[in-house]
C-alpha cells in the first residue's frame, strides 16, 4: 500500500492557477483584425480612422500586423493599398504561406466592414492589445516579487510596477486631435467672461504676495512654476509661505480663494517644515524652538497658534526619493480623499529616477521629471511649483543675479516650465563681502569705501527679489519682497523701504 504525499495549500493553489492558465488564451479578435483590413483594402480612407492611434504591433497576429504595416506604407506614399499592389509583398514574405499566402488577401478583402466602423473596430484591437500588456506588465510584476532582489525593495517594486501601469495608460489615450477653432474662440470668450466677472481678482491660487500675484495673476491650473535659487537664498522658506498663504486663505474664507496644497518635502522632515510655520506666525525663531531657549509666555504662545493652524489644509509628504510616478500616485489620492488646489515640490533635484538608480545621463533623467511634472499639472490641473538648485557658474560673476542659463540641466527645465522664478538676496552676498582695509590704503580711503558699503546693505536690508524671468503667458520682471531670516518670513515690502525702487 502506498501512501499519497499531501501538498501543502500554497502548493495547492499555484498548482490550480497554473492549470487555469493552461486554458487561457491572451485577449484578442481575429474577426476585428481581418474585418479592419478588409475595409482599407476596400476603401483606403478607412486607414485615416486608425492611423493616429494604432501600430502593426497591436495585432494579436503578427502575420496581420504586418500586413496593416505595408498597407500603412503604400497609403502614406499616395499608392494604393489593396490586394493587388500587396500581392508581391506577400510572395517575398515566407512567414505569411503559414495564413494561407496571397490567397489570404481574398479572405480579408470578403471580411470588409464600413468605413464608419472601421474606427471602431481599430479601437477593439488596441483595446485588446493594452489588454495583453496589461496582462504581461501583471506577470512581470509577480516575476519580480518572487525573485527577491536584494538590491530592488518592494517599495522599488511597487513604483516600478505604478510606472508600468503610468506608460500604459497614457499609450492607451488615443482621443483628442484637431478641434474646430470655433470651439477653441468659445473656450477663450468663456474663459474672459469669468475673469470679467471676478473684477480684477485673480485666475490662479494667490501667493499671498500683493506685487507677485499682480506679475503672475496668481497660480493659474495645469502650469508647471519653477522657483529657483542658490543655497541660503529662501527657496524653501518662500515656497513655505506662499503654500501657507494659499491654504490660510482657503480655511479663512470656507473654500472661497486659496486651495488644499500638497507638499513634497524630499529635502526636509514634516516636523521640521511645521517649525517653520510656526516660527513665521509666532515672531519665535526656529532656532531658539530647537534648542529649547523659550520662555514659557513664548512657548504659551506656540500653544496657542499650534491649536489655530490645526485647520489649516496643508498635507505633507516628507518621503525622501520619490519619484514622479510615485508623486502621481500620492497626489491623485490626495486630490481624492481631500480635494487638492496646489502641489508644491522641494526640491527638483532630489526626486529620483524611474530607472532606479541615476543614470550618468542626468540632464536626459531631468528631462523626463520636468515632463512628468508638467504631465501631472495638466492631469490633475493644478499649479505644480517645483523648487530647483542652480548651478555654481552664479557665484563667478561679478553680478550674482540668475539667469536661465543657471538652472543646473537647464534645457528642459527652461522647456517645459510655465513659469521660471529666481530668489535673490543681494544682502547675504553684501554681508559676506564687509570691507577690509588694503596695505596701500589710507583711513579716509577706507571709511568712504566702508561707509558707501554701509549705505548699500542698509538698502538692501531684508529685501529679496523675485525675479520672473520666463512667463508663458505674462510678462516678466522683477518683484521686491521684504524677507525676515530668523522667522524664515518673506511679506510685502513697504514702499517706504530704501530698496523699495
Amino acid at each position: 500500500m502506498t501512501m499519497q504525499v499531501s501538498t501543502s495549500l500554497p502548493q495547492q493553489l499555484a498548482d490550480a492557477d497554473a492549470r487555469l492558465s493552461a486554458f487561457r488564451t491572451p485577449p484578442h479578435n481575429i474577426d476585428a483584425e481581418k474585418a479592419l483590413l478588409g475595409a482599407i483594402f476596400a476603401n483606403n480612407r478607412a486607414y485615416e480612422a486608425v492611423s493616429e492611434f494604432l501600430r502593426s504591433d497591436h495585432f494579436a497576429i503578427g502575420q496581420n500586423g504586418r500586413i496593416f504595416e505595408a498597407c500603412a506604407k503604400l497609403v502614406e506614399r499616395g499608392q494604393i493599398a489593396d490586394p493587388v499592389t500587396l500581392k508581391n509583398f506577400f510572395e517575398q514574405d515566407q512567414s505569411l504561406a503559414e495564413v494561407g499566402g496571397p490567397a489570404y488577401l481574398a479572405e480579408l478583402a470578403s471580411s470588409a466592414v464600413g468605413l464608419i466602423n472601421a474606427g471602431e473596430y481599430g479601437r477593439l484591437i488596441y483595446d485588446l492589445h493594452l489588454r495583453r500588456e496589461l496582462i504581461n506588465l501583471g506577470e512581470d510584476v509577480v516575476e519580480r516579487a518572487y525573485q527577491g532582489d536584494v538590491e530592488e525593495t518592494a517599495v522599488n517594486q511597487i513604483e516600478r510596477a505604478e510606472q508600468g501601469l503610468y506608460d500604459l495608460a497614457t499609450r492607451g489615450e488615443y482621443e483628442g486631435g484637431f478641434q474646430p477653432f470655433k470651439t477653441s474662440v468659445i473656450d477663450a470668450i468663456e474663459m474672459a467672461e469669468k475673469a470679467h466677472k471676478r473684477e480684477g481678482s485673480l485666475a490662479g491660487v494667490g501667493t499671498g504676495f500683493t506685487d507677485v500675484d499682480k506679475t503672475l495673476g496668481g497660480l493659474h491650473p495645469s502650469d508647471l512654476i519653477i522657483l529657483a535659487g542658490r543655497p541660503s537664498m529662501g527657496k524653501t522658506a518662500l515656497a513655505t509661505n506662499i503654500a501657507f498663504n494659499a491654504a490660510y486663505t482657503y480655511a479663512k474664507s470656507k473654500g472661497g480663494e486659496g486651495g488644499i496644497v500638497g507638499f513634497f518635502s524630499l529635502e526636509m522632515s514634516a516636523e521640521q517644515l511645521a517649525s517653520r510655520i510656526l516660527s513665521e506666525q509666532t515672531d519665535i525663531s526656529s532656532d531658539r524652538m530647537r534648542k529649547g531657549e523659550l520662555s514659557n509666555d513664548e512657548f504659551n504662545r506656540l500653544v496657542v497658534a499650534s491649536q489655530t493652524l490645526h485647520q489649516i489644509p496643508i498635507f505633507i509628504d516628507d518621503t525622501p526619493a520619490l519619484t514622479v510616478s510615485a508623486l502621481r500616485t500620492r497626489a491623485r489620492r490626495l486630490k481624492r480623499q481631500h480635494g487638492l488646489a496646489m502641489i508644491v515640490i522641494d526640491y527638483l533635484q532630489l526626486i529620483a529616477s524611474s530607472h532606479g538608480s541615476r543614470s550618468d545621463n542626468r540632464v536626459q533623467e531631468v528631462s523626463e521629471i520636468t515632463r512628468g511634472l508638467k504631465t501631472l499639472a495638466k492631469e490633475l490641473d493644478v499649479p505644480v511649483l517645483a523648487l530647483s538648485q542652480l548651478s555654481r557658474a552664479v557665484e563667478q560673476r561679478d553680478n550674482k543675479r540668475p539667469q536661465l542659463s543657471d538652472l543646473r540641466e537647464s534645457g528642459s527645465i527652461e522647456q517645459d516650465a510655465d513659469v521660471v522664478m529666481f530668489i535673490f538676496r543681494e544682502e547675504y552676498y553684501l554681508e559676506r563681502d564687509e570691507p577690509a582695509q588694503r596695505q596701500d590704503e589710507n583711513d579716509d580711503k577706507f571709511f568712504d569705501r566702508r561707509k558707501r558699503w554701509e549705505e548699500r546693505l542698509e538698502t538692501v536690508r531684508n529685501v529679496a527679489e523675485v525675479i520672473v524671468a520666463k512667463q508663458r503667458h505674462g510678462p516678466i520682471g522683477t518683484v521686491k519682497l521684504m524677507f525676515q531670516g530668523a522667522f524664515t518670513r518673506f511679506g510685502n515690502l513697504d514702499q517706504d523701504h530704501p530698496g523699495y525702487r
